[in-house]
C-alpha cells in the first residue's frame, strides 16, 4: 500500500505535487500558532499568520522559478522578523524547499549565485535574532543539507532518465530485430514455398502433358507418367503441410524437421528422369556429413537448378557433381539445353526466364541461400556454348573436416 502510494506521488502531475507540499508545509507553519505561547509572550494575531502563510504560498511556483520563489520566501520571512511578533518556527521550511529546489534545478553559475546570497541571508536573519554562533551554525548545516539533497536528487533524476533512454533504445533494437528475423523467415519460407512448388507443378506438367500421347502408344509408360505425377503431388503437399505448419504454430516454435537433405538427392533425381530427362549424379572428395541446414541448402540448390531445366532448358540430359573440398563444397549442374545458336537466350530460356544474369526468383533464391552460407553463386552458359550451369559453392565448417 506505502508503496503504491508513493508511486502515485511520484507519478502525480508535477503542479498537484507542489500544491500538495505546499500545504503541508502550511500545516506545519501551523502549529506554533495553535499550540499555546507563554505567559511573558503576545498572543499569536491573524496578521502574523496571514504573513506566514503568505511565505508558504510561493512553494506553488517552486519549479517555474525556483530563484524568484528563494527570493520572495527569503524576503517575506525577514519582513515578518522585523516587523511582527509572532511565534517562530523550528526549521524555516519554505526557505530550505526553496533552496533544495534551486539546487536540483539551476546550473552552477546560479547555484553559487544563490548559495553566496543565502549565507548573507541567513548571517542577517541569525544576527537579528539571537546572534550566537550555536544559531549561525545550526541554521548553515541545515542549509547545506537542503543542497546535498537537491544535488543527490539531481543525480538520481539523471540517473533514471539515463536508464529508461537506455531500457527505450534497447526496445526499440529488439522491435527492429524481431521485425528483421520475421522478415528473414519470411523470405525463407517464399523461397521454400517457391522451390517446393515450381518444382512440383514442373515436374506434373511435363508428365501431364506426355500422358495423352503415351495413352495412345504405350500404355504402360502412361501409367508411370500418371504414377509419377500422383506421387510429385504427394511429396509436394507433404512438404507443404511442413511449411504451413511453421506458419501456424504461435505456442512453441514450429518444427522444420525433416528438412530435405543430401541423402534426398537420388530421389528427386528419380523424379526428375521421369520426365524424360537423362540424369547423372557423382560425389566427389572427402564425403562426410554436413549440418542440416547446409544439406537443406545443397538439396534446395539442385532442385530449383533442375526444376528450371525441366522447365526453360528444353535439354536431353543434366548431369549434377558435388565436390567436397577441405573447407567447401561446390555444386554443379550443367544442361546441354540450346545455346545463343538455337536462337534463345544464352544457355537456352532457362538464362532468361528463370534469372539468369537478369533477374528471376528462382536463380535469385539460389545465390540468397548460397549467401546465407559464406558462398557464391554463378549462373550462365557453359563454356563450351552448350547448355546452361548452375556453379554454387558453399563454406563448410573446419570442424567438420574428417567426419
Amino acid at each position: 500500500m506505502i508503496r503504491t502510494l508513493g508511486e502515485r506521488i511520484r507519478r502525480a502531475d508535477p503542479r498537484r505535487q507542489d500544491l500538495g507540499l505546499t500545504l503541508l508545509v502550511q500545516l506545519a507553519v501551523s502549529i506554533p500558532f495553535v499550540v499555546p505561547r507563554a505567559a511573558d509572550l503576545p498572543p499569536a494575531d491573524w496578521l502574523s499568520y496571514g504573513m506566514t502563510t503568505l511565505g508558504v504560498v510561493p512553494l506553488v511556483w517552486r519549479r517555474r522559478a525556483p530563484v524568484a520563489v528563494l527570493v520572495a520566501v527569503l524576503a517575506l520571512g525577514g519582513v515578518y522578523h522585523v516587523t511582527l511578533d509572532g511565534p517562530g518556527q523550528p526549521l524555516p521550511y519554505a526557505g530550505l524547499i526553496s533552496f533544495y529546489t534551486v539546487a536540483v534545478q539551476c546550473t552552477a553559475r546560479v547555484r553559487l549565485a544563490v548559495g553566496l546570497l543565502t549565507a548573507v541571508a541567513v548571517a542577517l536573519s541569525v544576527g537579528w535574532n539571537t546572534g550566537t554562533a550555536r544559531e549561525l551554525l545550526f541554521t548553515l548545516f541545515v542549509s547545506a543539507a537542503a543542497y546535498a539533497l537537491g544535488r543527490l536528487q539531481y543525480t538520481r533524476q539523471a540517473y533514471t532518465q539515463a536508464v529508461e533512454a537506455r531500457a527505450a533504445e534497447l526496445e526499440r533494437a529488439n522491435r527492429i530485430e524481431a521485425e528483421q528475423a520475421a522478415a528473414r523467415e519470411r523470405a525463407r519460407i517464399a523461397r521454400e514455398m517457391h522451390d517446393i512448388l515450381s518444382h512440383a507443378v514442373s515436374i506434373m506438367i511435363v508428365q501431364a502433358e506426355a500422358g495423352p500421347p503415351a495413352v495412345r502408344r504405350a500404355p504402360e509408360r502412361a501409367e508411370a507418367a500418371f504414377e509419377a505425377i500422383a506421387e510429385t503431388g504427394r511429396d509436394a503437399m507433404a512438404q507443404l503441410r511442413t511449411m504451413l505448419g511453421v506458419l501456424r504454430t504461435q505456442e512453441a516454435p514450429a518444427p522444420r524437421a525433416p528438412q530435405p537433405g543430401i541423402d534426398g538427392l537420388p530421389a528427386l533425381l528419380e523424379r526428375v528422369r521421369g520426365s524424360g530427362l537423362e540424369v547423372s549424379y557423382a560425389r566427389t572428395g572427402a564425403v562426410r556429413a554436413l549440418p542440416g541446414a547446409l544439406e537443406a541448402t545443397v538439396h534446395r540448390v539442385v532442385q530449383e537448378a533442375l526444376t528450371n531445366v525441366v522447365k526453360h532448358a528444353g535439354a536431353r540430359s543434366v548431369s549434377v557433381r558435388l565436390e567436397y573440398g577441405e573447407r567447401s563444397l561446390a555444386v554443379t549442374v550443367d544442361d546441354d539445353g540450346p545455346g545463343s545458336g538455337a536462337g534463345g537466350t544464352p544457355g537456352g530460356t532457362q538464362g532468361g526466364a528463370a534469372g539468369g544474369a537478369v533477374g528471376g526468383h528462382g536463380l535469385i533464391g539460389i545465390r540468397e541461400r548460397a549467401a546465407a552460407h559464406g558462398g557464391t553463386a554463378v549462373c550462365g552458359p557453359r563454356a563450351d556454348g552448350r547448355g546452361f550451369r548452375v556453379a554454387v559453392t558453399l563454406v563448410t565448417s573446419p570442424l567438420e573436416v574428417g567426419r
